[in-house]
């Protein structure tokens, strides 16, 4: 299969790994020639078999093992959550082989993690900051590492990482190669993919920014206020259903869940302001269907790899376009159907005709009537988007009605959807500084 060594796919078929994406199609076979590869396709379609089938069937040709503190393959990604779903496909992959794959992040042991690196491993998935953490101790080194994968890189760039990422590339061979995926492909990816790859080959199986088309998009009009009682009525009409649900604010998050656990469902939340164990125990209680509803920021908008959901919910609009495709795309995977259900609020319509224009095509709606932008609404201070309250509702900005996320479904006067004053909250910004990276 695309050159693989035959152990290596027997190896996969043994999982029911029998036929390559259409991503895989395509970027395999330049990345066994040895070719930088940028690959562009919709979440859920293989990426991570796309480059790292290529990186173990090298090793495993090599037949030699890392030196002490080296990792042959470094692959970076912007969350702990995506990290982990990486590792675990990779350890699948290299099952039975004496390959060895490591995983650090932040939010665990760093004396573990040190521990596990100390005679080498032959791919090392990690996010920025925690392995910054552990160059800086010297408990790891990048000099005889041959391959360099950015996943999610355009996450990386929204997230801050770029300067992380301009520390920690000079430390490995001149030599590499260079593998960079992602989903979207917005305008300050060029500037990634010129530091990082040299001459790459561009993969691409889908427009950037458009949705799975097996995905059924609407999107409700409907007062901030009423979000919450809104989001219970269609929670109450799929009751077995695995559901994803996205606020913007990690207190907004744990709020919303706390109403819903309430209101009678079985619920868990992930955010940052959770240790990584709650984070990883919240993940796996969802995948074992012990809690049916799920409630994250975007650290779950990439990594969570859960064919059973069948429900996203936008509660909040993000106010980076690009993260609305990367949200829907934890449903409608492995060949499955699935509805993404968007709420928008008087204040979130400048981002929901962002989000439109990103994907070159409008999202049907569902109920309500479309807001009207109010003067000065479409401005953004600084470059950034102007934001409510976030997260848990309310009304407007101002506090939550009776201290819950929503009244009644439906509509508002034509009143509110004009600005109501405040601070901006939650502005668009790309946080260009080392502390972002500290993020994962």
């Amino acid at each position: 299969m695309l050159g693989l060594a035959p152990r290596l796919v027997e190896k996969l078929a043994e999982q029911g790994i029998t036929d390559p994406t259409p991503i895989q199609t395509q970027a395999i076979p330049h990345a066994m020639n040895g070719r930088d590869v940028m690959g562009l396709a919709q979440t859920g379609t293989g990426k991570t078999a796309a480059f790292g089938l290529p990186m173990i069937d090298t090793l495993l040709k090599a037949g030699k093992k890392p030196n002490a503190k080296t990792a042959r393959g470094l692959i970076l990604a912007p969350t702990r959550e995506l990290a982990k779903q990486i590792a675990d496909n990779l350890t699948n992959y290299t099952k039975g082989s004496h390959l060895k794959v490591a995983l650090v992040v932040g939010g665990a042991g760093i004396v573990g993690q040190t521990k596990r690196l100390q005679n080498g491993v032959d791919l090392l998935v990690a996010t920025p900051g925690r392995l910054i953490d552990l160059l800086d101790r010297r408990a790891v080194r990048l000099d005889e590492t041959q391959f360099l994968v950015l996943d999610e890189a355009d996450q990386m760039l929204d997230m801050g990482f770029i300067h992380a990422l301009r520390q920690i590339a000079p430390l490995l061979r001149a030599d590499r190669q260079t593998m960079m995926f992602s989903a979207t492909m917005p305008k300050l990816m060029n500037e990634l993919a010129d530091s990082f790859l040299n001459s790459p080959i561009r993969v691409q199986v889908n427009p950037p920014g458009q949705a799975v088309q097996r995905i059924k998009q609407s999107v409700h009009f409907v007062a901030q206020a009423a979000k919450g009682d809104l989001l219970v009525e269609l929670l109450d009409a799929h009751k077995d259903d695995l559901t994803l649900v996205f606020g913007r604010t990690k207190h907004g998050c744990e709020k919303l869940s706390k109403y819903l656990e309430k209101k009678g469902f079985a619920v868990s939340a992930i955010h940052g302001n959770k240790s990584q164990g709650q984070r990883q125990r919240a993940i796996e209680e969802f995948k074992a269907r012990k809690t049916r509803i799920l409630v994250a920021t975007d650290v779950a908008a990439r990594g969570i790899d859960i064919p059973g959901v069948k429900f996203v919910y936008n509660f909040d609009l993000p106010n980076v376009p690009e993260n609305y495709v990367h949200r829907i795309g934890r449903t409608a995977r492995a060949g499955a159907d699935g509805s993404a259900v968007a709420f928008c609020a008087p204040d979130e319509i400048v981002d929901l005709h962002d989000i439109e224009k990103a994907m070159k095509e409008k999202i049907p709606v569902a109920s309500g009537t479309p807001w009207e932008v109010q003067p000065g609404q479409g401005k953004r201070p600084n470059g950034g988007q102007r934001r409510g309250n976030g997260g848990g509702g309310g009304r407007g900005r101002g506090k939550p009605r009776d201290g819950k996320p929503g009244g009644k479904p439906g509509g508002a006067p034509k009143s509110a959807a004009k600005p109501t004053g405040g601070k901006p909250n939650g502005q668009r910004r790309r946080r260009r500084h080392k502390g972002g990276a500290k993020a994962a």
